[in-house]
């Protein structure tokens, strides 16, 4: 399907719900949803993004102001990930309890406003990667119109860009806790750790990278074409991730990738399957 007709099924979508709430965060997908729905619903679509120990300040702040820019109502709550051992402990499924905390906080401001419809920002491309906080969005029954119009990150990028949107380009940034391998305790000074490597590597022109959380050891993740860059300027950023508390600071050598923690998962399943087939267990 071509980009116009899916971008005619978004409005569609969004002109039969006739009244929506916006999981808003700043990014690429939830900017252009609400752009999209403040379009064709005007009042009847507000934006709402859920403030934590996980979401930087400077993207508050910035999806703040865009949301002010495009004229559309915006609300901030508070979200209490923290208050759950199952968040905190960072099990494989911890983005569904995130997600569900969010969705729950989300569905409290549309039901006091008598609005029918929770709608988030997962596309296309969202269905072939492990994701549960997706599962948390269909438990809860939030809807995902840009998934149900067909919409890939890409065409998302290149309709942001003929609309205005200045996130049309923006690099990817899920929540801070998805920096911490899983299994390993999530706690705020980590993530004020990971928050201030990855805002310092930014301020040296690095807009795509991870600071990668493993107690007292970082491992960085920028593109490959940055590589070069990055190992001369080795000994300034060592430092500085040494003043903020990391013992080793690395650099991956496979380079930025999205959801790069997620291979740990691969391989356990991999192995597992593997072991099944060794003993004549696997189904």
């Amino acid at each position: 399907m071509e980009l116009v007709s899916k971008y005619a099924r978004l409005r569609e979508i969004l002109h039969e719900m006739g009244n929506v709430v916006v999981a808003y965060s700043g990014g690429v997908d939830s900017t252009f949803l609400l752009k999209v729905a403040w379009d064709v619903l005007g009042p009847k679509a507000i934006g709402v993004m859920g403030i934590s120990e996980t979401v930087p300040c400077d993207q508050i702040v910035e999806a703040t102001r865009m949301a002010e820019d495009m004229g559309v109502p915006f609300l901030t709550v508070n979200t209490e990930e923290f208050h759950k051992d199952e968040f905190v402990s960072n099990s494989k499924n911890r983005c569904f309890h995130c997600k569900s905390e969010l969705f729950g906080k989300l569905w409290q401001v549309a039901r006091e406003r008598n609005i029918p419809y929770l709608v988030d920002g997962c596309n296309a491309d969202d269905a072939g990667d492990y994701r549960p906080g997706m599962e948390a969005g269909q438990a809860l029954k939030v809807r995902s119109p840009l998934l149900e119009a067909g919409l890939t990150k890409e065409d998302i990028r290149m309709k942001s860009r003929q609309l205005g949107l200045p996130t049309w380009d923006k690099p990817s940034s899920p929540c801070l806790s998805s920096r911490f391998q899983y299994g390993t305790r999530i706690t705020i000074e980590g993530l004020t750790k990971v928050e201030k490597a990855e805002k310092y590597l930014k301020t040296l022109s690095f807009p795509q990278v991870r600071a990668r959380y493993h107690e007292n050891v970082l491992r960085i993740e920028v593109d490959r074409d940055s590589m070069p860059r990055i190992i001369e300027l080795a000994e300034k950023v060592v430092a500085y991730m040494k003043s903020i508390g990391f013992t080793y600071v690395t650099l991956d050598l496979a380079g930025y990738r999205m959801g790069s923690a997620n291979e740990m998962l691969r391989l356990e399943t991999k192995n597992n399957d593997e072991r099944g087939y060794k003993y004549g267990t696997a189904n």
